[in-house]
């Protein structure tokens, strides 16, 4: 993908950079190989997105924002998983009704009347004390439908730190 200057190509340029899991910068690397489907996969800090030769030619950079959307997804629906589990413990088993991970435009989280908790799978680009915070804020509003005084004791007696995480709760 360089061109004769040794310089990289515009699209090269556009489907190469990098993503953020838990907080931390992780470089994309799109490779072209001899595979019939596209293939991601994690080494180190770089996550490599293997897309068949036969896309050379054209715009692929959709096609690397779904794959990595799923990745996304697939560590989101693992990691939020671990947290809901620990959270369910840590409060003597107050959980929601049920939970869901949906992208969610403009919102981490949410937690509905019906008790149903929804996170963004993007929230794998915070550090995971984040993810920790967002899922107990939501817990919390399992038993305080507003942010009244309780709540807050609530989340300071689970995470007595929390307020340095109070930024998130704008868009939770």
């Amino acid at each position: 993908m360089l061109n004769l200057l040794g310089r990289k190509s515009k699209m090269e340029k556009e489907l190469n950079g990098n993503v953020k899991i838990f907080g931390e910068n992780i470089s994309v690397k799109v490779v072209y190989s001899k595979i019939k489907n596209p293939e991601l996969e994690l080494i180190g800090k770089s996550i490599y997105v293997f897309l068949p030769n036969k896309y050379k030619k054209g715009g692929n950079i959709a096609i690397v924002k779904l794959a990595l959307e799923k990745m996304y997804d697939e560590i989101a629906r693992i990691e939020i998983e671990k947290v809901m589990e620990k959270t369910r413990i840590m409060l003597n088993g107050l959980a929601p009704e049920n939970y869901e991970i949906r992208r969610m435009t403009n919102k981490i989280a949410k937690c509905s009347a019906d008790k149903v908790i929804t996170i963004n799978p993007e929230i794998i680009k915070y550090k995971k004390d984040v993810l920790n915070y967002v899922v107990l804020y939501e817990f919390c509003h399992l038993k305080y439908k507003n942010r009244v005084k309780g709540f807050y004791q609530m989340l300071e007696k689970y995470m007595p730190d929390y307020e340095k995480y109070d930024y998130i709760s704008n868009v939770a």
